[in-house]
């Protein structure tokens, strides 16, 4: 009997020591926001030159990003609690607000942002996994994950009352403002000894009596800067609701396309692309409907825009504007897809590749170039925007 209470209380004790650890962490991380920062930098940089270095070199590069997205969207999670709990916020930006406001209103969506940040995190690396059971089950992977998040952002779309979609659906790192050391403390207190006198503008200034501190002054050769940086729009006091406008009619039906298309764009590749009678990825069938899709949606869009929208696309907010040059600058990609790629860009990439062989420095990138050039033609997710 007694060993039995001994067991169980050496298990009590290693279930109680999981929630101290992890305190402990989120500690250190609310505290060294910098650092992290670098170090996860530092992780992602390593998948950039892993890729054709060893034998399944791929799969390992992955891993380590999958495993680093994942972990900084932990990171951000605690960092995001921290700045809440600030007493000295920094202004956040429109996305942050927005995102923000819905994230915490709202549980359910909170949940499906995650699970759909989880996906777009892990999906290229459950694509090589199933690759290594044949075509077949890559397509049907890849589209499965399409279709979920498609799912995910249509309730998304739900939650909001149908307005647009952001990318990333949570808010985004902010810097949190390290607290400084005791021994830094003492330096930059107006009342220490050590400090009689300082330059001006070149460290916060704490009030003896009620312990608030002023923020430093501007140098002399930035007081515009700092002047337009204090002024506020009309985007600042609107509320969060307001920096994106809810779509209707055509609006909603070009948002619902947006949302599908890389549902129809995928199965539709992954039709022709097994056709024993068909000419594999080089069909262009595929590649002209989804960019016809993506294209359609756009249009119907800027309509319901001009004609519904007061001022039209001056009507905008900056997060509109912003969102909507994202969109924009993601449909570049579609010169990395599908037949473009296979007819078109890949022929000029690796020429390109080819003549910088042998070059000192540029061989390198060269090289890098042919090593991701396995990623673009044999997957589908490296090109993917949504």
């Amino acid at each position: 009997m007694e060993r039995l209470k001994q067991a169980a209380d050496q298990t009590k004790i290693a279930i109680k020591l999981p929630p101290k650890w992890i305190n402990k962490y989120g500690d250190f991380i609310t505290k060294n926001a910098g650092a992290v920062g670098q170090v996860e930098g530092a992780l992602r940089s390593l998948t950039y030159i892993i890729p054709g270095r060893f034998r399944e070199s791929e799969i390992a590069s992955e891993s380590l990003n999958s495993g680093v997205q994942l972990l900084s969207l932990y990171h951000d999670n605690l960092l995001s609690g921290a700045q809440a709990h600030s007493p000295q916020r920094r202004p956040q930006t429109a996305h942050n607000r927005y995102t923000r406001f819905y994230t915490q209103k709202s549980a359910l969506y909170r949940r499906t942002a995650v699970s759909l940040q989880v996906v777009q995190f892990t999906e290229l690396l459950l694509e090589m996994m199933a690759k290594r059971r044949g075509e077949k089950a890559r397509w049907r992977v890849v589209i499965l994950l399409e279709a979920v998040k498609a799912l995910c952002r249509l309730i998304l779309m739900r939650l909001t009352n149908s307005r647009p979609l952001l990318n990333p659906p949570l808010p985004e790192r902010e810097a949190v403002e390290e607290k400084p050391a005791p021994d830094e403390e003492a330096l930059s207190s107006p009342t220490s000894e050590k400090t009689d006198f300082s330059l001006a503008g070149s460290e916060r200034w704490t009030m003896p009596r009620t312990s608030l501190t002023l923020p430093p002054l501007p140098s002399s050769e930035d007081i515009s800067s700092y002047l337009l940086s204090k002024v506020l729009t009309a985007d600042d006091i609107k509320p969060p609701k307001a920096l994106l406008h809810r779509v209707s009619g055509l609006g909603e039906a070009a948002e619902v396309l947006y949302i599908l298309r890389p549902v129809i764009y995928a199965s539709a590749l992954a039709y022709w692309s097994q056709r024993a009678d068909g000419r594999g990825k080089a069909d262009w069938r595929p590649w002209l409907l989804g960019l016809s899709i993506e294209y359609g949606a756009r249009q119907l869009a800027s309509s319901d825009l001009e004609t519904r929208r007061p001022g039209g696309a001056r009507g905008l907010t900056q997060l509109e504007r912003e969102e909507l040059k994202k969109r924009g600058r993601g449909m570049a990609w579609w010169s990395m897809r599908g037949a473009f790629y296979e007819n078109v860009t890949r022929g000029v990439i690796l020429g390109t590749a080819a003549k910088l062989k042998g070059k000192p420095i540029l061989d390198m990138v060269g090289g890098f170039v042919e090593d991701y050039d396995f990623l673009w033609d044999q997957y589908y997710f490296p090109t993917a925007t949504l």
